[in-house]
């Protein structure tokens, strides 16, 4: 959700500027490219400002017009709490844990603030309760709930308590040669706040090798995606436009080729693969922001990089036991994720 660019390299008030322009341009996408707007703020130090677009946004009528409102308290909350703003921010957390939104995002965000402000506590109890709403038995836990384990396997090494099933749950599923128990020893998380600068640099410099390919593998704020058009989408453009016929010759095919080029960027090492879904008229309103023609074949794949860039993207493949990417209602093991298939 936070933008990891450096702040050397980008002008965060320029580019917060640039995705609330765009916002206008495309309400649909609103949220998602004020949220991002709002984290550039931050970044550059005008969190008054952040706190103003999260206020655009909860504002928005009707009420139940945001994909996660949930999500946006809690950045909210966190935001408030930098610039000192605490009792605010302790009732928005709290109204966000009496909600219990379905969605970990929140439950990380909130947790990670009173973590951040020395509630170990209170961080561990939200982990906890976040991890019992959504994690439950289960021994394969969607991606998007591993932060919430490892968060809370984090403070709960800082706090000095034993291991719990879920903490061995966390320890199964992170994937870096470094162990969580190493890597949250809490003498290495406190020798961070040391007063000795090559102490501090060398540290700096062990987590970053360490943390390099697990960030890697979580953050996928532009993945690399290719154009899925559903069929009713697909006939439709085809119609509309019929010099695309050439580039989609039948919907079976269509999908068959999505599937056969993931396998192949997957194959060749490349990351953060993802689909992107189109639709006739977003297309059309992308090409005439471009001032192209629709029927140009060059204008695809710049409208599947748009959409991603848009926070439209799905992950690839799939987790498992989860629907297939194409629509079928199929799990997607018995569908297009056939091996061979």
């Amino acid at each position: 959700m936070r933008p990891d660019t450096p702040a050397e390299n980008v002008d965060h008030s320029a580019e917060a500027a640039r995705l609330e322009r765009t916002a206008d341009l495309y309400p649909e996408d609103a949220e998602a490219l004020l949220l991002r707007a709002a984290a550039h703020l931050e970044l550059s130090g005008d969190r008054p400002a952040a706190t103003a677009l999260y206020d655009r946004l909860l504002a928005s009528a009707p009420a139940d017009s945001l994909d996660d409102p949930a999500l946006v308290r809690a950045l909210k909350a966190s935001n408030l709490w930098e610039y000192g703003h605490e009792a605010e921010a302790r009732a928005i957390i709290e109204g966000v844990r009496a909600a219990a939104p379905r969605d970990p995002a929140p439950w990380v965000i909130v947790a990670e603030a009173l973590e951040s402000h020395d509630e170990l506590e209170s961080a561990e109890e939200t982990f906890t309760a976040g991890a019992r709403l959504l994690v439950a038995d289960t021994q394969e836990p969607d991606r998007a709930t591993h932060p919430l384990l490892f968060g809370r396997h984090r403070v709960r090494r800082m706090l000095g308590l034993s291991h719990d099933a879920w903490d061995a749950l966390a320890d199964t599923l992170h994937v870096s040669p470094v162990s969580l128990d190493e890597l949250h020893d809490p003498k290495r998380v406190w020798s961070l706040g040391s007063d000795n600068p090559a102490e501090l640099a060398a540290e700096i410099t062990r987590l970053r090798a360490e943390l390099g390919t697990y960030r890697e593998a979580l953050s996928r704020p532009f993945p690399v995606a290719v154009l899925h058009w559903p069929a009713a989408e697909l006939h439709e453009l085809l119609e509309t436009y019929p010099p695309l016929v050439a580039e989609y010759p039948s919907h079976e095919g269509h999908l068959s080729t999505i599937e056969e080029a993931l396998r192949e960027l997957a194959a060749s090492g490349t990351p953060n693969l993802g689909i992107v879904t189109g639709t006739v008229p977003s297309y059309e309103a992308f090409a005439a922001s471009e001032g192209t023609s629709p029927t140009d074949p060059a204008l695809l794949p710049q409208y599947a990089t748009t959409l991603a860039a848009r926070g439209r993207a799905e992950a690839w493949p799939p987790s498992r036991g989860t629907e297939c990417w194409c629509g079928s209602g199929r799990v997607y093991g018995e569908c297009h994720g056939v091996v061979g298939g």
